[in-house]
Parts: structure tokens; sequence; C-alpha cells
């Protein structure tokens, strides 16, 4: 592989997270792509989130643009199908009695990591970036640093190439986020973030808040407000 290690591709979703996570790849790569995933979600908005956002990113900030290069939108249909979730079904949030919130997708960023890794394989790439965190997050067994580091080992086994999976948000919470996002683009990604992306189980991106759209109930939306009154409240001066 010539580009090893200097190409990445991020799962970019449209919601913050995955946003922070392609500046920082920007960054840090030499060349940067982006893979969506269209699997029924029901916040199907945040699709029209990611185009929007990464057509404003390019004109926001020029030194990008040269290291950004094509857009990647997966049918991953079949994933919808198979779940019976709040994520893919019109139903209320709750509670399974496996301690986990129902809007956890069983395999998801399984089936999203090979998928990408397939993509990348063929594409010269050898870098996976994701918005994964275990440090305040819904409980996603998928989500865990452990999970990507043995997902890490199996994609490069079953690919004959060193794969990495970044996980640049795995040990930080959402105020670090925001700080992480104003640190790399200052306060014009931050409010690009609040104002085009979209993180809201429910779909909500019509309620404006203070730290962008969504419900402001469903569990994203509360760490999304939590987080960022965190950041705020660390950024007045005493």
């Amino acid at each position: 592989m010539p580009h090893l290690h200097t190409r990445a591709l991020v799962l970019f979703s449209g919601g913050q997270d995955s946003a922070t996570c392609l500046a920082w790849a920007l960054a840090r790569y030499a060349h940067v792509e982006t893979i969506g995933f269209d699997y029924g979600q029901r916040h199907r908005v945040e699709l029209e989130s990611r185009q929007t956002f990464l057509r404003k990113l390019k004109a926001q900030f020029p030194p990008w643009v040269p290291k950004l290069g094509p857009d990647h939108l997966l049918d991953l249909g079949l994933l919808g199908q198979v779940s019976d979730t709040a994520l893919t079904a019109d139903k209320a949030i709750a509670f399974d009695t496996s301690g986990l919130p129902n809007t956890f997708v069983p395999g998801r960023n399984l089936i999203f990591f090979t998928f990408a890794a397939a993509l990348a394989y063929r594409r010269d790439i050898s870098v996976l970036v994701g918005g994964m965190c275990e440090t305040d997050y819904s409980g996603y067994p998928d989500c865990r640093d452990d999970t990507l580091k043995a997902l890490q080992v199996t994609l490069g086994l079953g690919l004959d190439t060193r794969m990495v999976i970044d996980t640049p948000l795995m040990r930080i919470d959402k105020a670090a986020t925001w700080r992480l996002a104003r640190d790399l683009g200052g306060d014009a990604l931050v409010e690009l973030i609040k104002e085009d992306t979209h993180t809201c189980y429910v779909g909500d991106h019509g309620t404006r808040h203070e730290w962008g759209y969504g419900c402001g109930v469903c569990p994203a939306c509360e760490l999304r407000g939590q987080g960022y009154r965190s950041f705020t409240a660390a950024a007045i001066p005493r």
C-alpha cells in the first residue's frame, strides 16, 4: 500500500462527533475521504446534514479543501430490516431489560467498519476514523475501545494488510469534544457544528437550542446539551 497511514476514511454520519473527527483527520492526514450509511434510520435528516456540512466546510476552511477527497454513501437498508430499534422504527425511546437503550442497533458499528474497510482497501486507504466514545455514551458495546481494537486486528487479518482504527474521542467527554472542535477550527467550526450537524435520535431538526438542533430530550440531545453547557461554562472568565 503506497500511502500507508497518510490516507484516512472518516465514518461521517453528519453528527457532532463525526464532524469533529472529520476536522481532526483533516488536520492530521494528507488525504481524507468520507463515508456515510443509509440504513433506514429514523433520523434520516442526518444524511442531508452530511452534504450541507461538507459544502460549508469547504467554503469556510479553504486550506483543508486539497486534502478532502470524495464522499461515499452506502445503502445498508438490510441493517434496518433486521433491526427492531427506536433508531430504525417509529417507537418510543426506552431501556430494554438488558439495561441498554432501545436505540442500540445490534452490530451497527461492526458492519459500518467492515464496509468502510472494504472501500478503504480498494482506495489504498489504511486508516479508518470513527467518533465512538466510552466516556459519556449510552453504553453501546460496539462503541467500546476493546471492541474496536479487536475489530482492527480482525480487519487487518481478513484483508491481509495493516488497517488502523482511529477513535480520537474515545477517552474524552462531550465538553472536551466541543473544545477539540474549537482547537481545530476556532469559533467558526463550533458554529458550523451547531448549525449544520444533526445528532438527535428523533430526527427533530426544527427546534433550535443553544447547542444546535434537536428534540432536547432524547439521550443524544441530553449528552450534547450537557456537554455544551459544560464547555461554555468553562470558557467564562472567573
